[in-house]
């Protein structure tokens, strides 16, 4: 694997570089394997997010990193105070039968809000509570959210829920609070594989610009029929998954040498 390229985020998702938007916090010296590590954005990017104006941001999750540990849930919860036995991202855990072999694997499958360029959710909100930012994070003002659960029930992707202590909808806002101040969402910063890749998209050599540039064959969207264009991007994500029709469906044996997820 070629250290600099696309597929090894680590480097530069975690060691970023001095951020001026930290001000008088010293800049550390970061690393991807062992010991904890502070991770950063590049400065225009956080500079960017301050402000709205510029950045859209995205997320790929490579599929051949995630080991299905739940590091990324549990972060999130911290970090964003879910209630109990509510989470904002979430990792599924499907088994896949070899019917070559008759063995089983486990797939993992990692799920959170889209922030989705055609978001289900905005257009049913009767306060107009749900809003996208120019950067194209879709958030909920807690403020004007009467918790009719409305956008809960139009998200396909489950990503919602009704926040029984705050009496509102709840979902990821890829840490939006995190963004501001040049942090990478928890999750990303916590994912012991390495496996969620974050950025701006319009920034031209921006680490998710050249994985999606460099895998744009390879990659998938949940629930692509839905016509809501998420931007959470997925690599090596078996085509199962891919449809909406088969969220309930029995998985059939199948030959996995044929490719698919965690072969």
């Amino acid at each position: 694997m070629d250290p600099d390229g696309p597929d090894a985020p680590c480097s530069e998702q975690r060691q970023g570089g001095a951020m001026n938007t930290l001000g008088r916090r010293a800049f550390l010296k970061l690393f991807c394997a062992g010991g904890a590590a502070l991770s950063v954005l590049h400065a225009g990017e956080a500079l960017a997010a301050e402000t709205g104006a510029g950045p859209r941001y995205a997320m790929v999750i490579d599929l051949r990193r995630c080991v299905g540990c739940q590091s990324c849930t549990v972060s999130c919860s911290v970090e964003n105070r879910a209630p109990l036995g509510r989470f904002r991202t979430t990792v599924g855990e499907y088994a896949v039968r070899d019917a070559r072999a008759d063995r089983m694997f486990i797939a993992p499958v990692p799920r959170l809000c889209n922030h989705c360029a055609q978001p289900a959710c905005l257009k049913v909100c009767p306060v107009r509570a749900t809003t996208q930012r120019p950067d194209g994070i879709v958030v909920i003002d807690a403020g004007k959210c009467i918790g009719c659960g409305f956008c809960v029930q139009a998200c396909p992707y489950g990503a919602r829920f009704l926040n029984h202590e705050t009496r509102t909808a709840d979902k990821c806002t890829f840490c939006a609070h995190r963004i501001a101040t040049g942090l990478l969402p928890a999750c990303v910063e916590n994912c012991v594989g390495g496996a969620r890749i974050f950025g701006d998209m319009n920034a031209p050599g921006s680490l998710i610009r050249r994985t999606l540039e460099h895998n744009k064959d390879a990659l998938a969207v949940l629930y692509p029929e839905k016509g809501t264009k998420p931007s959470v991007y997925y690599l090596g994500l078996d085509a199962f998954f891919v449809s909406a029709a088969n969220a309930a469906a029995p998985m059939a044996g199948r030959d996995l040498r044929a490719g698919g997820s965690h072969v």
